[in-house]
């Protein structure tokens, strides 16, 4: 699925001073594009991914999911574009602790209103493609960084989302890690996901295809990423 979106703005009110985030950008994103969104503290780049995301709404300007200008639905229609379009993988994991592997993927489903049948068929095909069918009974609290960051991701394919957001996928995770889970985005691209990554780190940018760069709520620089590198 491509996305658009178009003069977007989005300020805060802090106290009696107002916060211009992100100032009037603009950006498509086409099909099966795997893009990196970089730019130091305070660019903007949370805002927009939280905008990408369905997560927040813009001030101003419009937002297209495909054909449809999600920047004008209320927060029902906006919930169910999340759940049905949109896969999240954040660098916190936010698994619910006293879940199992298992039931943590599921979660997304049960809201999809899912039967328990078909829900536990794609649940263990998620689990199945991150490499841990062995860990399904696993509590979070048993599993390494890397194989928690691999259960959010098989959480975010488990409604076979159109667009996945990676927000710092790699922050809490060590070098060799990181480079196993940039592995996994990698599989999922070729297999015809469109891949939004948000990071500051440059090597982990290199594994996208076209990066982004902003710099005080604008777009410094857009530019294909002829050195990407396959995991």
């Amino acid at each position: 699925m491509s996305l658009k979106i178009v003069d977007v703005t989005k300020t805060y009110k802090m106290g009696s001073e107002i916060i211009a985030a992100l100032q009037g950008i603009s950006l498509e994103v086409g099909e099966n594009e795997y893009l990196a969104i970089m730019g130091p503290s305070g660019s903007g780049k949370s805002t927009m991914m939280n905008i990408l995301g369905c997560l927040d709404k813009p001030t101003s300007g419009n937002y297209f999911l495909g054909e449809k200008d999600v920047s004008r639905m209320n927060d029902d229609q906006l919930a169910d574009i999340r759940n049905q379009k949109i896969g999240f993988v954040f660098q916190t994991f936010n698994l619910l602790p006293r879940a199992d592997v298992f039931h943590n993927v599921e979660l997304p489903m049960v809201y999809s209103g899912i039967s328990a049948s078909k829900r536990r068929r794609l649940a263990e095909e998620a689990i199945e493609k991150v490499g841990l069918a062995d860990r399904m009974k696993h509590k979070p609290s048993e599993l390494s960084g890397g194989q928690r960051q691999r259960v959010a991701i098989a959480r975010a394919l488990v409604n076979n989302p159109s667009i996945i957001l990676a927000d710092e996928p790699t922050g809490n995770l060590d070098s060799a890690t990181g480079k196993e889970i940039m592995s996994i985005f990698d599989q999922l691209h070729r297999a015809g996901n469109t891949i939004i990554l948000v990071t500051h780190e440059n090597d982990i940018a290199m594994y996208a295809h076209r990066i982004v760069r902003l710099k005080d709520g604008m777009i410094e620089s857009d530019s294909s990423n002829h050195k990407h590198y396959a995991a």
